[in-house]
């Protein structure tokens, strides 16, 4: 069985949930195996082997984490001449596309970009115009390289023990041509990450101001859940860009995912409508969001959303 690089995104040994996606697709179409890139390796072994990886390739080496993206690209360039690899996945994240296009020119392949779904002979499925149209493409040319959308693909734990095999790279100077001289490390809350939470319960232009966003977060809060807003809610001001949800911001498929305030522009269900139940809350009976939902309550978000946080609040 042919090997599927699969490059894990992490930050300092903390491994992202896109990579147990990348990791559970890859074991669809071959044998995974697992490219870590500088430290931390020791302290996330255990998860990549939870996710099936048959092998992990190491390059424990700090200075391909010194500059920007040339590195990665670099390695994995001499890891597909070196292995022959079916086909190279990394995450659709802004990195991982330009690493995708780096590696594609050095060893003359093909590339596939925001890919929600891969079929045999790594036909990828891509979610265009919001959703509103599914199309399919193949690399004609090389190693397919595959740049997927994070949560396009549900993790399955298939627990393996993998070989190790540490590598190294000599990095040429147009990689090192960018130097990292400084690193900022964002104070990260009690809530969940937005694009790994299992709950998300976000706001549009419904809830009329930043000030409001308070009862988002408390209904988010009393749920466990991460905080999303729409783009017109970020676009106002009322919340941080670093929060959209939609075709513009971020990808979300959690179990629950609920809108208060939001009509439901097309631009907003292509980063939401895989979400496994959709509940909203909306004034307007005819907004389209309620077409995509399991739940719909046609109510004033002002009154429902404090009394759905105070009735969950009870029964915990």
């Amino acid at each position: 069985m042919a090997e599927i690089l699969v490059l894990v995104d992490h930050v300092d040994g903390e491994v992202k949930k896109v990579t147990f996606e990348l990791l559970t697709l890859a074991r669809a179409h071959g044998e995974a195996a697992a490219v870590w890139i500088g430290p931390g390796y020791e302290g996330a072994k255990d998860k990549l082997a939870e996710y099936g990886a048959a092998k992990v390739y190491v390059a424990a080496d700090e200075e391909l984490t010194s500059y920007v993206v040339a590195p990665k690209a670099e390695l994995l360039a001499q890891l597909v001449a070196d292995k022959s690899p079916a086909a190279v996945l990394v995450p659709a994240t802004g990195e991982g596309k330009e690493i995708a296009g780096r590696l594609a020119v050095k060893i003359d392949s093909g590339v596939l970009t925001d890919v929600v779904g891969l079929a045999d002979d790594f036909v990828g499925e891509h979610s265009i115009f919001g959703g509103a149209i599914v199309s399919h493409a193949k690399v004609s040319k090389g190693t397919p390289i595959v740049a997927v959308r994070p949560n396009s693909t549900a993790p399955e734990a298939s627990p393996s023990t993998p070989e190790e095999e540490q590598v190294s790279v000599s990095l040429s100077d147009a990689a090192k041509g960018t130097h990292v001289v400084e690193k900022v490390v964002q104070e990260k809350g009690e809530r969940p990450e937005l694009t790994e939470a299992a709950i998300v319960v976000s706001g549009g232009r419904g809830v009329g101001g930043a000030d409001n966003f308070k009862l988002i977060e408390d209904l988010a809060d009393s749920l466990g859940a991460a905080v999303g807003a729409s783009r017109a809610a970020t676009d106002a001001g009322w919340y941080p860009h670093s929060f959209q949800v939609g075709q513009t911001g971020k990808t979300v498929s959690p179990q629950l995912y609920v809108a208060v305030g939001i009509s439901g522009a097309i631009q907003h269900r292509a980063g939401m409508q895989t979400s496994k139940t959709i509940v909203a809350i909306n004034k307007d009976s005819e907004a389209p969001i309620f077409e995509l939902v399991d739940y719909g309550v046609v109510g004033d978000l002002f009154q429902v959303a404090p009394q759905l946080t105070e009735e969950i609040k009870k029964r915990k």
